[in-house]
């Protein structure tokens, strides 16, 4: 696994004083130059010695200005020396490099990535359709660069795989505390972040953001699991309800014994409780009857 390091270079003022020292020997080598070669021509020179010198500079002076490159922000340069890693340059601007280096320059942006919608079974056996979006960058341009052939189909690849492994890991909806893909959002996207993290760390790719973009039952059970998410929302419903007939029903009569307005016998309290009970759980309105009668 390729170790991260910083390359030797020169940037900023550095970098630009050097580019200018090097253009003004440049300049300078080419004017004796052209001073030697006129003196030929009027044979006031006559030893060609003096052109090595000159040349000589010449040539050096153009090979080091090949060293120098520009960096654009969020960009990073990693450089090769004769097939070996020689370090990576990260400093925004002119830089001077070794000239001898080959150069790779890579993006570090933040990118985004839209996973294919997959069809995958939850931890219940339910076939669920599951999709994600992905934030992520490359942190370590050498690991990028040397420890995987393609690092954003890489990306790709093991991001669908982690998708895939993270809805097997939950059931798609919990009737229990337990954590589930539809209600404990927080905690699957960190899961999902996390397993990421560890699986793009051999390729120096950092995960600022992973989330669920889409979750949904498999067409062929979607009907069946609409009808029963229906049917457990009844059930819920029905069970509040009662629990607060209960308590007002409990509370009426503890009202009513305190305030001491009527003494109600142990059927009378049934019966009471009984139509309580029918007119605050009933679907429909209730009828109000007048009983002249007796209960007995």
């Amino acid at each position: 696994m390729t170790q991260e390091k910083l390359h030797w270079h020169l940037s900023g003022i550095a970098a630009w004083l050097g580019l200018f020292a090097l253009l003004a020997v440049i300049v300078f080598s080419i004017a004796s130059i052209a001073n030697i070669i006129s003196g030929f021509a009027t044979q006031s020179i006559k030893d060609p010695s003096l052109l090595y010198l000159p040349v000589a500079v010449l040539v050096v002076s153009c090979w080091l200005l090949g060293g120098f490159t520009v960096i654009q922000p969020n960009e990073a340069l990693v450089l090769v020396f004769v097939g070996n890693y020689s370090g990576t340059v990260k400093n925004n601007g002119l830089v001077l490099v070794n000239p001898l280096c080959s150069r790779k320059r890579i993006s570090l942006k933040l990118q985004n990535l839209h996973s294919d919608i997959l069809k995958v079974n939850d931890k219940k056996g339910n076939p669920i359709e599951i999709g994600a979006v992905i934030v992520w960058l490359v942190a370590e341009p050498s690991k990028a660069i040397f420890d995987v052939d393609n690092y954003a189909f890489f990306v790709k690849i093991q991001s669908e795989a982690a998708v895939r492994h993270l809805a097997s890991s939950y059931a798609y909806d919990s009737d229990d505390d337990q954590h589930s893909l539809r209600s404990s959002i927080d905690e699957v996207s960190q899961a999902l972040r996390d397993e990421l993290n560890q699986r793009l760390a051999i390729a120096g790719i950092s995960i600022r953001e992973a989330r669920i973009a889409h979750l949904a039952y498999a067409p062929e059970i979607a009907n069946a699991m609409l009808k029963r998410q229906q049917a457990e929302a009844i059930v819920s419903a029905r069970r509040a309800i009662v629990t607060g007939a209960v308590n007002i029903v409990s509370d009426a009569l503890k009202e009513l014994t305190e305030a001491q307005v009527v003494n109600l016998d142990d059927e009378r309290r049934a019966a009471m409780v009984s139509n309580l009970l029918v007119v605050l759980c009933s679907d429909t309105q209730a009828q109000p009857i007048v009983n002249a009668g007796s209960l007995y």
